[in-house]
């Protein structure tokens, strides 16, 4: 007969003197979670209990007790917070922890199916930040899946990963309790999201082989599907070692490149070609998750790099260069610079300034050249009207402009355009005009000038007309013409 002291926890027990049950929220291999009601603290919690099969054995107990200090040690917002751990009248260990309202993303794949790219890349990168914090303190998972990835709604709306079942977890600290509970062979976590070399012995895992479970988990959220299965473990085992691992744009067409390379590398056979910190993989990752995924590269690096593991920085934005000659606009002090941004007012007068000194210059280099290329100014045109000294052409060639505005040389044109006198019998031939490599506009040839030594003709007067000598007055009387009586 059962002890009834054994029995599973049921709906309205009172345990502990202080921790009313409402409901059994999941029941494992060897445990049990319930959501409970703090009577002194009026506040909803979760108990997880060991089974009843499982009290006696001391080896779930010392990994039961284990998962309480491993959570307690890990301060991050996205691990389950332990708030107590006691044991019950009968001698059956709990641990109290914050209650969490949502799904785990195995439930949410069986509901939703694959998830969109960003969402899952973000899921994986606040995973990242709970595991950088355990692997700082020697802590590796060893059992990462997505049953153990809570997913909870901040109270800003915002979604977020919560880590759990830190039961299995390996402690790498010589010196750490139950360091030694870890030197064994056993077969330990779920096959489908082991590592090659978790297969073949526990005892010998580290940091790594979390980053292996990682890529078969965003694998799975990305495609629907692990990237190895099979119904018997062996076979699975032999898959796990030996096959290569499926492309994920096999499955998901929409995968960018770069996010599958990062998965493939995190299913590398060998650890050594794998990333080798969850920092390496956050910051592969980055650029494939939503506008938030930047703060979580962030905290990971920060995280461990306070820990003293080296691992890269975070690269810059990668944000397009603009053209050549184009002003970028402005966009506030660059991600790692401590100086203040330019201000837009002061950037602008800038910009202002620049181009009006541009066009200054291109309207001198056109005016020289417009006057070289004219003919030569005569000397009483000269006198009449004095243009400006002609400046010489510079040596280096004049930058291509456009043309100069009539307005900007009135006095040049006013010299150069003075009307010829009739007489003029040949134009003058101009000297030859040394041209710009690349002139802007065509030069318009100008009318030939008189030579200045040619003085004014006086034309010849009209010969008197006599064939009719004389007029006729008013009176009738003939009036001889005084040119005709020569």
């Amino acid at each position: 007969m059962a002890n009834p002291e054994r029995r599973e926890p049921q709906p309205g027990d009172i345990l502990a003197g202080k921790y009313r049950v409402e409901r059994v929220l999941g029941v494992g291999g060897m445990g049990v979670v319930v959501a409970a009601h703090h009577i002194q603290l009026d506040e909803r919690v979760a108990l997880k209990f060991l089974l009843p099969q499982a009290v006696d054995s001391q080896e779930a107990v010392a990994r039961f007790l284990r998962e309480a200090r491993a959570a307690v040690k890990i301060k991050n917002e996205h691990v389950a917070r332990v708030t107590d751990v006691g044991q019950l009248e009968n001698g059956a260990p709990y641990i109290v922890m914050e209650y969490l309202a949502g799904s785990d993303l195995s439930g949410w794949l069986e509901k939703h199916g694959a998830l969109p790219i960003a969402q899952a890349v973000d899921f994986v990168l606040q995973a990242c930040e709970a595991l950088a914090d355990a692997h700082s303190l020697g802590i590796v998972h060893r059992d990462l899946k997505p049953a153990n990835l809570f997913c909870i709604q901040r109270s800003d709306g915002q979604l977020s990963i919560k880590v759990l079942d830190f039961g299995i977890s390996k402690v790498m600290t010589p010196d750490s309790p139950g360091h030694g509970m870890t030197k064994t062979t056993a077969l330990m976590g779920s096959p489908l999201y082991m590592s090659p070399e978790q297969m073949q012995q526990s005892k010998g895992v580290d940091a790594r082989t979390d980053i292996w479970a990682l890529g078969v988990i965003l694998f799975e959220l990305l495609c629907g599907r692990p990237p190895f299965d099979a119904e018997a473990v062996t076979e699975l085992a032999i898959k796990v070692a030996m096959e290569p691992a499926p492309s994920v744009r096999a499955f998901r067409a929409d995968a960018p490149p770069g996010l599958e390379r990062a998965i493939a590398r995190c299913l590398e056979k060998d650890r050594k070609n794998r990333f080798q910190t969850v920092g390496e993989l956050a910051v592969a990752l980055k650029e494939f998750g939503s506008s938030n995924a930047r703060q979580s590269v962030e905290r990971v690096i920060g995280i461990l790099r306070e820990a003293g593991v080296a691992t890269e920085a975070v690269p810059p934005s990668t944000s397009p260069s603009p053209a050549p000659g184009v002003v970028a606009p402005p966009t506030g002090a660059s991600w790692g610079n401590t100086n203040a941004a330019t201000k837009p007012g002061s950037k602008a007068a800038i910009v202002g300034i620049a181009a009006a000194a541009v066009l200054a210059v291109v309207a001198l280099g056109g005016t020289m050249l417009f006057l070289r290329s004219s003919p030569a100014t005569p000397a009483s045109a000269a006198a009449a009207v004095s243009p400006p000294p002609v400046v010489p052409l510079p040596a280096d060639p004049i930058p291509t402009a456009p043309a100069p505005s009539p307005s900007a040389t009135p006095a040049v044109t006013a010299a150069v355009t003075v009307a010829p006198p009739a007489s003029v019998a040949a134009p003058v031939t101009p000297p030859p005009v040394r041209q710009a490599p690349r002139p802007s506009a065509p030069v318009r040839p100008q009318p030939p000038a008189a030579p200045a030594s040619a003085p004014p003709t006086t034309p010849p007067a009209a010969k008197p007309n006599c064939a009719i000598p004389y007029v006729i007055d008013a009176d009738g009387h003939r009036q001889y013409k005084p040119e005709c009586l020569n």
